[in-house]
């Protein structure tokens, strides 16, 4: 099973949005889909699920072009896609029924993800204390309620961006495709998505992740592309992409002031706060040699460690700063 994304081409009168982008995933794994903002990725997401009609390009999978008809996907889109004024329960029930869950088993994933994402109480609040805490979770799920659940209008955004990823789980699928999913969640939160991302993952799913926050990108994703004025500027594996520009940050911690060893080898110092310090250095001869200055020189150090551009680097690198562009 493969996702095959060939020369996907999208103009809006003379404006070219999407300019002929390809890539390719061959097994299970997280591939991102980066970019600036009106850099394409939102609009290359839609052609790619055919929500929005491509002007050129093809999307493969499985060897034959993609259908969500035919092909379980699950999608958390990057705008909030809820009826503000209806329960959550009944929308649940309504988009589940959309991809073919139904009944029973619509029911019990409904239960299954409401209580793994913590949105329970919004959704069944008699089975539930002000606390939050489950109180009877074997109580029938058809008694009368004596307390209303919630509708997403009720809700804070990071709880409506929980429902949404609920609402993209519940057919369990094996293409999903997550577009901001981290947003408007707190740390807590970010790490309960988190992590059921990282089990999607084991279960073998092929997952698209687009996302401006390159860390929580960086801890899943082997492939990437970064998108900058419709064009890739950037494509392939991460590891590859990173041993590319060389090992050129430098953190050093030692107990005492080394900025005059650090000058005299030629070293650009990014930050220096108690005698730790973030440097940027040309390669591994550079960083030698102010190791070896510093060991010659009886200067404790407590660490020395050479590392590879993150993928936050790369990104500014490639296509500047990510406030500096809207």
């Amino acid at each position: 099973m493969a996702l095959v994304v060939k020369d996907l081409f999208k103009k809006y009168g003379d404006k070219t949005v999407v300019d002929h982008i390809s890539f390719e995933m061959s097994k299970p794994g997280v591939y991102a889909l980066l970019g600036t903002n009106g850099a394409g990725k939102s609009t290359s997401i839609r052609m790619i699920l055919d929500m929005l009609e491509k002007d050129g390009g093809e999307v493969m999978w499985n060897g034959g072009p993609l259908n969500t008809a035919t092909c379980n996907v699950g999608y958390l889109a990057e705008e909030r896609g809820l009826y503000p004024k209806y329960s959550l329960l009944d929308q649940l029930k309504y988009f589940g029924e959309l991809r073919g869950v139904k009944g029973k088993e619509l029911l019990d994933k409904i239960e299954y993800w409401s209580e793994k994402l913590g949105v329970g109480e919004y959704i069944y609040p008699d089975r539930y204390d002000e606390a939050g805490n489950l109180l009877n979770p074997n109580a029938p799920r058809t008694v009368k309620k004596k307390k209303k659940d919630m509708r997403p209008d009720q809700l804070s955004k990071g709880n409506q961006q929980k429902i949404q990823f609920l609402i993209a789980m519940l057919s369990d699928p094996e293409l999903l495709v997550l577009d901001e999913p981290f947003s408007g969640l707190d740390p807590v939160n970010t790490d309960i998505l988190k992590k059921v991302v990282r089990e999607q993952i084991d279960a073998g799913k092929y997952i698209i992740m687009s996302s401006h926050q390159m860390e929580a990108v960086e801890e899943f994703c082997t492939d990437i592309t970064i998108l900058h004025r419709s064009k890739a500027v950037v494509n392939g594996n991460l590891n590859d992409i990173k041993k590319s520009y060389g090992r050129v940050n430098l953190y050093v911690k030692t107990e005492t002031d080394i900025s005059s060893y650090v000058d005299a080898c030629g070293i650009k110092t990014e930050t220096a706060k108690d005698n730790e310090y973030k440097l940027k250095v040309t390669g591994d001869e550079q960083a030698n040699a102010l190791l070896k200055s510093l060991v010659n020189n009886n200067i404790p150090v407590v660490k020395f460690e050479l590392s590879e551009l993150s993928l936050h680097e790369i990104f500014v690198r490639e296509v500047g700063d990510i406030s500096g562009e809207q």
